[in-house]
């Protein structure tokens, strides 16, 4: 005989509405699942879990959270360490700058857009092996690019870095949203997000020192050795926070599997005895025992004890859809997308104009696009810490109750401050004013634009319980073509109207970005409670 554990009273409920409960065998004390009654909505963030990552301890936490931001460092050291090296690997594998430029933007169209993928393969297999395959995909692929001969080989090569690299751009986030309650994430995001901030910065640096120094090939062993430690940080310091329980795609196939078993009893028990049959289509008792004796001696179906995903449960496409319908999530992602674009943008053009106008050589370009980094990552610190504090204090004014857009609320203060900053940075490099204001602008640009990326991530987290993965990867699918895009126009825009037109053009870009996250302070709450209504009325993964 199963019972449930918080012991509720049998009712009966739409099944495509059942939310979840465990329970335990008393004969073998295995852990089951049945229906219970819904009243309101179920807290899915905060579901029944076996070893609850949440309760884990700040040593296992803080050491995860360095895992995945060593991780994320790869993605942006990846992206941006070759473009010292680009004249050499013209050179030596007799190609043109035009393959070249298809081998940086091929890189961040497929890092942008692959995530989807694994996240589907989070929700099969957790994240753990995620992370493993990911990593060695990125490992084996900067070995061979270390050693390619062609052109061809190398873009090929990298595409599959950009695949492996793009894993931790889809879970991280979600991993942290698996360890910390939704007050914690805006500093923990911040701390998280500096890593990959770090790689646009440091990557100019280390590719022009160890191109310098040895030659391109340097380059990519680097990111070798670089993959091989978090491969192995992994392997032996790395416990899988991923729960199925806390998962909508999970809960999702449970509600089919337990309809199923729920339409097979009911034609047996209208078979037994018609005139005492149980609508179990339309209803899934939980006191079993004393439905066997109602329905004239017909067991009930047992709990459920177990339901394995296949790759058909976890399409990404349906709970993707889910996402971008979403009027409060597709105004999020549209500004997300641009402030990452703009950032790659200005990496890419600043270095093509320290080199032109300023006479720089490929070190001395990494120094000055330091500045951009270092502003990130005070930026995402800062804005992190703010956003917290912000949403912990209109939580306070609200009488303990949170939703998602108050975390929005910390980005206003930047809000005045980044179109002016790419305004400054515009016509300082179009009239060749001192490096030093270069690198002031740079620095107020990377802060303020991160200021605001930092709580947009968060907000797509909080906003999405449940589907964090997915809405992540959304999130790097909106980045990567932004970039993409970005990267493409971004030579022949400045070469026609110079740095001033063109980040006058960004700070018109950003100005709308901005207006775009106000309407979500204003709007989003109702356009999530519409969207989540909706979901209930037609539930899905």
């Amino acid at each position: 005989m199963a019972t449930t554990i918080d012991g509720s009273k049998s009712t009966s409920l739409n099944a495509t509405a059942l939310p979840i409960s465990h329970t335990v065998d008393s004969d073998n004390q295995k852990p089951a699942i049945v229906a219970e009654p819904l009243h309101g909505k179920p807290d899915i963030e905060h579901a029944i879990v076996e070893d609850d990552p949440r309760k884990w301890g700040p040593a296992r936490k803080n050491a995860i959270l360095a895992i995945v931001s060593g991780a994320s460092m790869i993605a942006g050291l990846a992206a941006n360490i070759q473009n010292p090296a680009n004249a050499q690997i013209e050179q030596d594998l007799h190609t043109t700058s035009g393959n070249i430029s298809w081998s940086l933007s091929l890189f961040i169209l497929v890092q942008g857009n692959f995530p989807i993928i694994w996240s589907a393969i989070s929700e099969i297999k957790g994240r753990m092996l995620v992370y493993v395959l990911s990593i060695s995909l990125f490992t084996i692929g900067s070995i061979v690019v270390a050693t390619s001969n062609t052109i061809g080989l190398l873009i090929g090569m990298r595409i599959l870095q950009a695949a492996g690299s793009s894993a931790v751009m889809a879970i991280a986030a979600a991993t942290l949203a698996d360890i910390y309650e939704s007050h914690e994430r805006g500093t923990k995001m911040g701390i998280y997000y500096s890593a990959p901030l770090l790689g646009p910065s440091l990557g100019p640096i280390l590719g022009g020192a160890l191109t310098q120094g040895f030659n391109w090939r340097a380059v990519f062993w680097f990111l070798v050795v670089w993959g091989f430690i978090i491969l192995m940080a992994f392997l032996f310091l790395f416990k899988d926070t991923f729960r199925r329980e806390r998962s909508l795609t999970y809960q999702h196939v449970l509600r089919m599997r337990m309809r199923e078993r729920a339409h097979e009893h009911s034609k047996r028990s209208t078979v037994t005895d018609r005139g005492h049959s149980t609508e179990l289509d339309h209803a899934v008792p939980q006191d079993l025992e004393a439905q066997t004796k109602k329905s004239g001696g017909t067991p009930a179906p047992p709990a459920l004890t177990e339901v394995k995903l296949s790759l058909k449960d976890v399409n990404p496409f349906p709970p993707l859809w889910k996402i971008l319908k979403r009027k409060n999530n597709i105004s999020i992602l549209i500004p997300s997308g641009l402030i990452f674009a703009f950032s790659y943008s200005m990496s890419y053009t600043c270095a093509r104009t320290l080199a032109d106008s300023y006479g720089y050589d490929a070190l001395k370009t990494g120094l000055v696009l330091l500045s951009l980094g270092v502003g990130d990552i005070v930026g995402s610190q800062l804005g992190g810490r703010w956003s917290d504090r912000t949403l912990a204090k209109l939580k306070a004014q609200n009488g303990g109750r949170s939703y998602p857009e108050m975390r929005l609320e910390s980005t206003k203060l930047a809000m005045p401050f980044l179109p002016l900053s790419v305004i400054a940075y515009a016509w300082i490099c179009e009239k060749h004013v001192n490096v030093a204001a270069i690198c002031v602008t740079l620095f107020l640009a990377g802060f303020f634009s991160i200021w605001i990326y930092t709580s947009t991530l968060a907000y797509i987290v909080d906003a999405n319980k449940g589907r964090s993965s997915t809405a992540v990867a959304a999130n790097s699918a909106f980045r990567g073509g932004s970039a993409f895009v970005a990267a493409e126009v971004a030579i022949p825009l400045q070469n026609a109207i110079g740095d001033g037109g063109l980040y006058t053009l960004w700070g018109g870009l950003l100005i709308i970005t901005e207006l775009l996250i106000l309407v979500v302070i204003y709007k989003g709450e109702k356009w999530r409670e519409e969207g989540e209504a909706e979901d209930e009325d037609k539930p899905g993964k």
